[in-house]
């Protein structure tokens, strides 16, 4: 059942070692596990046509049946986490079983189009309020399904909104369980006809400078299609029923379609 949360074309850059130091789900050798998964280069058209990547040098990309069995078999994310997954970006330089690999994980779920008036009255006081309260509340949700609760520190970076270029860019840290390291969640939006292209970066605080830097790049290689861009949304149209603030706060709408936003939104710590 769908729910009402943002449209988004959900991009995650996440650090792995954590959980395959718990041990892996896939059966077989590692080598064997990684020579099924699908790597592409080049341009590579999303299903649905909406998004084109235009795999950067440094990375290669996996196919939706790769991605799913990567993050659920060898990271260990639960299913509903993945649910919707279309692809993945990974270095090209290291193995994605590496304890320092990355990836970039990409899903869609259509909306509609979400204006951005309200960008000029943002209050990230009451967001941050608003999104320290939802995740709380489903800190019991993750208690019975057997993950490590999550506390808000605030913001790393506030939002911040480029009108002309109608993207969003906004950082959390947020603590797991009694870890006395704190994760970064580093977060890039671009608006668009009928939904959200969104780069969502997971790592050690101290890891700010190289996902910004790594966030950036990817960024300029994905680009909605023509007929899919913000500018190209016509009146009357479907548009969604929230506005810049909703997208970065994350589930304006439905407390339970949250939980699953902030696993996706922390894949690589969901343990």
């Amino acid at each position: 059942m769908r729910n009402s949360l943002p449209t988004t074309l959900l991009f995650v850059i996440m650090s792995t070692g954590s959980l395959l130091a718990q041990g892996a789900k896939f059966t077989g050798t590692p080598d064997e596990f990684v020579a099924k998964l699908g790597f592409k280069t080049g341009a590579v058209t999303l299903t649905g046509g909406i998004a084109t990547i235009r795999v950067p040098e440094k990375f290669r990309f996996i196919n939706e049946e790769g991605s799913r069995r990567l993050l659920t078999e060898a990271w260990g994310n639960p299913p509903a986490a993945v649910d919707g997954v279309l692809g993945m970006l990974v270095p090209a330089d290291i193995s994605p079983l590496h304890e320092k690999s990355r990836g970039v994980v990409i899903s869609f779920e259509e909306e509609g189009y979400v204006n951005d008036e309200d960008a000029a009255s943002l209050d990230y006081t009451k967001i941050l309020t608003q999104m320290r309260e939802g995740t709380a509340a489903n800190n019991e949700e993750r208690k019975k399904q057997g993950f490590v609760t999550i506390d808000l520190i605030g913001w790393a970076e506030p939002p911040t909104y480029d009108k002309a270029a109608h993207k969003l860019y906004w950082a959390r840290e947020l603590a797991f369980g009694d870890s006395a390291d704190h994760t970064l969640n580093y977060n890039i939006r671009i608006l668009g006809r009928r939904g959200v292209l969104v780069l969502n970066a997971v790592s050690g605080m101290d890891q700010l400078p190289i996902i910004r830097a790594e966030a950036t790049h990817v960024l300029a290689a994905v680009d909605f299609n023509e007929g899919h861009r913000y500018t190209d949304y016509l009146p009357g149209e479907k548009t969604a029923a929230y506005g810049l603030t909703g997208l970065i706060v994350g589930a304006v709408a439905a407390k339970a379609g949250f939980f699953k936003v902030l696993l996706l939104g922390i894949l690589a710590f969901s343990f």
